[in-house]
C-alpha cells in the first residue's frame, strides 16, 4: 500500500514542490519505507527527482526542495509489498524515451512473471529493480511510442492506458508525468485501489490516493476516478480530458481501506471512512451482546488510533464507558507495515503504554481495527494484563483474516496469519485474551452499505476474509507460492544489508541516480550528470 499524489498548476511560474511536500505527510500513513517527488518545468527541458528511504520530513530537506521546481509534479510514500526496500525502488521511477515519463503507483501487479518476460522479450525494454511500477511505466512507455503516429496526443495517451489495463493484472492506481506534455490518473477496471480527483480555481488540479490530501491543499473535491478510467491533464493548455479505457469494468474497492489504511476523515467512492467505522463499532456491539448477552464488561478500551472511531460507537452501543487505557507514541511508524515480523514485535511496546487506573481491577473489552499476525494483539492483551485487568476481552472491527492480499497489502502468506486453521477460541488463547469476538463479514460490508449513496460501491475485494479475489485468482493457483518466496518476512531481510557495503564500493564511481540510488553519496562537482539525479545530500 502506497500514497500518490500529483498537482498540475495553471501558472506556469508557481512550484509545487511545496505543496506535493505538505500532500505526502497527509498521506504518510500509508507507508513509511520511501518517499518521492519529481517535478517538471513548463518548457519540458528537464525533470527532477528526489527520493530516498525513510519519512517524508527526512528525505525532503531545504536544499532538495529549493531544487524542485516546476509547475507539475508528483510524489510518492512507500510500503513495499513487491520487489524490495531498496531505496532504488523508491518512487517516482522514470524512463527517458518518449517524452521523459514517471511513474507513482499504489497497488500490486499479479502478472509480474509475464509482464516481465514480454517487456524483455517483446519490448526490448530494460527493467533495472524486481519492482511492479517499473513494468507499468515500460509498457506505458513503450505503447506510447508505437501509437504516436500523427495520431492525437490526447487519443494516444488513452489508447496507451487501455493497452496497460488490457495487458496489467491486479490492483492499481497509478499517476504518469509525461514531461512536457501533461498528467495521466488511472484506475484498475475493478476500482480495487482508491484515487480520486479535485480542482481549485480555473485550472489548478490534483489526483491523490485519499480525498484528506486534496482538503488539505485547499482543493475542492470533485470525484472519484471510476474503475477503468484515465484522466488526463494538458499542462499546455491546462484543459482536462477523461475516458474509459477499458470495456468491462465494474467498482469492488478493497475493503480493508475502510478498516484499516484509510484516514477517518477521507472519502472513498463517495463514502465517508469515518461513518462506515461507527457503524463497524455499532454491528460489533451488537454481535457481542448476542453471543455473550450476560457479559460483565466494565470498560471499553480502543487500540490507537484506527479502531478508536469503531471503539466508541461500540462503547455507546453496549452502554459501556469508553476510555482511553492506551497512549501512543506518535513517533513510531504504523506497526502493521513495518518491514519485518521481529520489528513489528519491539515496536509494540515503544508504541503504546498504558494508563494502569483504567485497567486495575476491571474487565477490560479492548477493540482493535483487525488482527492480522496477532504479533500486536498477543502483546497489548500482556499490557493490559500487567497494568492490573481481572479479565481482557479482545474484538476485531473486521473478520478474522485468513488469506493473503495480493492487490498491495502486506499479508503475503497464509501460514504468518493467526487466524489461519484456528477458530476464535483457539485464537483467543493464542493471543493470551479471555474470549474473542470477530466482526462478521456480512456486517462489515453492510456498514459501508448502509451509509452509502446509491452510486457507491455495492460489492467490494473481501479476498483477505474470504478467499474469494475479483481478478479470478484461487488461493491453490502457483501465483501464492512464488509470492510467498517473493514476499515473506525473511526475503524482505535481504536487500536491507546491502547498502553500507555498496557505499562503500560505489561512493567514488557513480553519482546518477539510476544506478547508485541505495547510496546516500555526494555529488562529485567534476562529474556532469542530467537533472534528473536524486540530489542526495
Amino acid at each position: 500500500m502506497c500514497g500518490i499524489i500529483g498537482l498540475l498548476l495553471s501558472d506556469s511560474s508557481s512550484f509545487v514542490n511545496q505543496m506535493l511536500f505538505d500532500g505526502l505527510t497527509v498521506l504518510q500513513h500509508r507507508g513509511q519505507d520511501a518517499a518521492g517527488i519529481v517535478t517538471a518545468e513548463e518548457n519540458g527541458t528537464r525533470l527532477h527527482l528526489r527520493k530516498g528511504n525513510g519519512l517524508v520530513k527526512d528525505v525532503f530537506q531545504a536544499q532538495h526542495m529549493m531544487q524542485l521546481r516546476g509547475n507539475i509534479g508528483l510524489g510518492h510514500c512507500r510500503y513495499p509489498t513487491a520487489g524490495t526496500s531498496s531505496s532504488a525502488e523508491a518512487q517516482p521511477l522514470y524512463t527517458n524515451y518518449p517524452y521523459g515519463i514517471c511513474v507513482a503507483h499504489n497497488g500490486n501487479l499479479t502478472n509480474t512473471d509475464e509482464l516481465a518476460k514480454f517487456v524483455r522479450d517483446k519490448l526490448q525494454r530494460h527493467v533495472n529493480t524486481d519492482s511492479d511500477s517499473e513494468l507499468l511505466l515500460n509498457i506505458f512507455a513503450d505503447y506510447m511510442t508505437k501509437s504516436n503516429n500523427g495520431e492525437d496526443i490526447v487519443e494516444t495517451i488513452f489508447n496507451a492506458i487501455g493497452c496497460v489495463m488490457e495487458k496489467c493484472d491486479g490492483g492499481y492506481a497509478g499517476l504518469y508525468l509525461i514531461n512536457g506534455v501533461g498528467m495521466v490518473g488511472f484506475r484498475d477496471p475493478h476500482g480495487i485501489r482508491p484515487i480520486v480527483f479535485g480542482k481549485r480555481g480555473q485550472g489548478d488540479y490534483v489526483m491523490a490516493s485519499e480525498s484528506v490530501a486534496i482538503d488539505t491543499l485547499g482543493f475542492e473535491l470533485v470525484r472519484d476516478i471510476k474503475p477503468g478510467e484515465a484522466i488526463f491533464l494538458d499542462m499546455n493548455t491546462s484543459e482536462i480530458h477523461s475516458k474509459q479505457c477499458h470495456a468491462s469494468s465494474s467498482l469492488s474497492p478493497c475493503i480493508f481501506e475502510y478498516v484499516y489504511f484509510a484516514r477517518p476523515d477521507s472519502i472513498m467512492d463517495a463514502v465517508s471512512v469515518y461513518e462506515t467505522r461507527l457503524k463497524m463499532g455499532e454491528k460489533l456491539a451488537l454481535s457481542i451482546m448476542q453471543k455473550y448477552p450476560d457479559h460483565d464488561i466494565d470498560v471499553v478500551i480502543p487500540i490507537p488510533d484506527t479502531s478508536r472511531t469503531s471503539a466508541l460507537q461500540a462503547a455507546y452501543t453496549l452502554g459501556r464507558p469508553f476510555r482511553e487505557g492506551f497512549i501512543k507514541n506518535r513517533y513510531i511508524a504504523r506497526t502493521f507495515i513495518m518491514p519485518g515480523q521481529a520489528t513489528r514485535k519491539k515496536s509494540v511496546r515503544l508504541k503504546l503504554n498504558t494508563i494502569k487506573a483504567e485497567f486495575t481491577g476491571r474487565n477490560v473489552l479492548l477493540v482493535d481495527d483487525s488482527i492480522v499476525r496477532g504479533t500486536t494483539a498477543r502483546e497489548i492483551v500482556q499490557m493490559a494484563r500487567e497494568a492490573g485487568a481481572k479479565k481482557v476481552y479482545f474484538t476485531s472491527a473486521a473478520p478474522a483474516i485468513r488469506y493473503p492480499n495480493i492487490y498491495g497489502i502486506d499479508i503475503p502468506t497464509r501460514r504468518e496469519l493467526v487466524a489461519f486453521e484456528r477458530d476464535e477460541d483457539e485464537i483467543s488463547k493464542h493471543i493470551g485474551s479471555d474470549w474473542i469476538v470477530y466482526q462478521e463479514l456480512k456486517d462489515l460490508q453492510d456498514s459501508i452499505i448502509e451509509v452509502s449513496p446509491e452510486t457507491s460501491p455495492q460489492q467490494f475485494d473481501t479476498s483477505c476474509f474470504s478467499g474469494i479475489y475479483v481478478t479470478g485468482h484461487s488461493i491453490d493457483d502457483d501465483y501464492f507460492t512464488k509470492l510467498h518466496a517473493m514476499r515473506n518476512d525473511d526475503a524482505k531481510k535481504e536487500p536491507r544489508a546491502a547498502p553500507s557495503t555498496i557505499k562503500k564500493e560505489r561512493q567514488n564511481e557513480c553519482p546518477c541516480e539510476s544506478m547508485c540510488n541505495d547510496t546516500s553519496i555526494k555529488l562529485s562537482t567534476n562529474v556532469a550528470c542530467e537533472a534528473m539525479v536524486n540530489m542526495k545530500s
